[in-house]
């Protein structure tokens, strides 16, 4: 009975929703879990022109090999197209200094639409339930967002679609042991070293004991934050062509044409977050400086620097030869410089479980740390004392003798704190900030590559 339910209303949901239909090419992005070994059984099932495709990413060894085979053996049950890449995502994070989840993400969506282009796919299916988006909302709310960020993960984004947004991690769970589908669990799952499994088996099953039908109702109430949402959307971009102006690359925000005093900084956080991608923090932080009446203080995007000139905001793209400096204040979470965003994060010595760390993770004693931070690519004339050695080195030499090459060297950025460089962003920290036996704070700064 719940198999036969379950793909009744899988068949529904796709219709109403118009995901995909017979007409369709769609590949199926299965790791082997359960969540996307049963999307591969609801499609085939449903009759749905469909191929498999499978990422190996290297991580979890004879398990990754064993989730590669599983797949494998499962398409070929259907007899349907299977697609399979491994990828060197170790060297790939060395490389590029992006986090695993950055990496992965962007390699397994590059290479499926590269199999698209190839084979003629015109829907990518993707397995993410009920569960997903709501951790995905309390990770967001814990970070802290805007309504945006509150509205889960939407069922279609380009050809990008996920038909199993109506259900719930357990049904998918009951359907799988009723029809015998096999499938894999990542030992990664049981971790609670990231933040996604704390909400997934800490908080969850708290406030399923509290109401059993939670994930329905939270389902709910992001359906209706979406549709606050788009409807917002309307009203924001009805505004935008009143109060902005375009001229010479430069989008100028007119802040008297804001006529609502009482929702000028909400009109403007929806604005520059919808638009050109900023984040809450900087836009509080601009928001500030707009109150104080503070010009020449810039704030970034990953795409786009924004400033205050005469009481208005004026936001232009990013120019590779930026070099202009960027403030970091005690308690931000993150900051751009150049094609890479940073992310601050206070941590108690004792959480650490090393101190070995890659390139792109710096750990420094946050008792040493003056306030603000600043960002600021490297100059001729700049030298400090790298981590582990004694005495003092130019920049310039150290980046001859680590062989980085010459457009490498125009992007590098380095961090100062009062005046002297704590950070060869993403190469070396200097010594003088190193953890000790007697460090209690430590500042952990995580440095990504982003697409802008």
């Amino acid at each position: 009975m719940v198999s036969t339910l379950l793909l009744e209303k899988f068949q529904e949901y796709v219709s109403r929703n118009d995901l995909f239909d017979k007409h369709d090419k769609i590949l199926l992005t299965v790791s082997g879990g359960v969540d996307s070994m049963v999307l591969m059984s609801l499609c085939v099932n449903s009759g749905y022109n469909v191929g498999v495709a499978h990422c190996n990413f290297q991580l979890r060894g004879a398990e990754s090999d064993e989730d590669e085979i599983l797949v494998l053996e499962r398409a070929r049950k259907y007899g349907i197209e299977y697609y399979n890449r491994r990828f060197d995502t170790t060297a790939e994070m060395e490389l590029t200094g992006e986090s695993m989840e950055m990496a992965a993400r962007r390699l397994r969506y590059t290479w499926f639409q590269e199999l698209c282009q190839k084979h003629g796919y015109t829907v990518i299916a993707v397995a993410h339930h009920i569960d997903d988006s709501i951790e995905t909302f309390f990770i967001n709310l814990l970070r802290g967002t805007g309504l945006r960020g509150l509205t889960g993960i939407h069922n279609q984004v380009g050809r990008v679609v996920r038909p199993l947004m109506f259900a719930t991690r357990k049904e998918i769970m009951d359907y799988a042991l009723q029809k015998h589908i096999p499938f894999r669990e990542d030992s990664s799952n049981k971790s609670t070293k990231y933040l996604r499994n704390k909400i997934r088996l800490g908080l969850s099953p708290r406030i399923k004991e509290i109401n059993p039908r939670f994930p329905f109702i939270m389902n709910r109430n992001i359906e209706r934050l979406m549709a606050a949402q788009r409807f917002i959307d309307g009203a924001i971009d009805n505004i935008y062509a009143q109060v902005a102006t375009f001229d010479n690359g430069i989008h100028t925000i007119h802040i008297d044409r804001i006529m609502d005093a009482g929702s000028r900084e909400f009109v403007i956080y929806e604005i520059l977050n919808s638009r050109f991608g900023f984040k809450g923090d900087v836009v509080d932080g601009l928001c500030k400086a707009l109150h104080n009446n503070t010009s020449g203080k810039r704030f970034y995007s990953r795409t786009h620097v924004a400033y205050i000139n005469r009481g208005n905001i004026e936001i232009m793209p990013i120019q590779e030869d930026d070099s202009c400096e960027v403030l970091v204040q005690r308690g931000q979470q993150r900051a751009y410089c150049g094609n890479a965003v940073l992310y601050f994060e206070l941590r108690d010595v004792d959480s650490l479980t090393t101190y070995n760390t890659p390139d792109n993770i710096a750990l420094l004693d946050a008792d040493k740390i003056t306030y603000p931070l600043t960002l600021r690519r490297w100059n001729a004339g700049d030298s400090f004392t790298p981590f582990g050695m004694t005495g003092s080195k130019k920049v310039s030499d150290f980046l001859i003798d680590n062989k980085v090459s010459m457009s490498e060297k125009n992007r590098q950025f380095v961090m100062l704190s009062n005046g002297e460089i704590a950070w060869l962003v993403g190469r070396r920290i200097a010594d003088k900030y190193c953890i000790t036996k007697s460090t209690e704070s430590v500042l952990c700064i995580t440095k990504e590559i982003t697409n802008g």
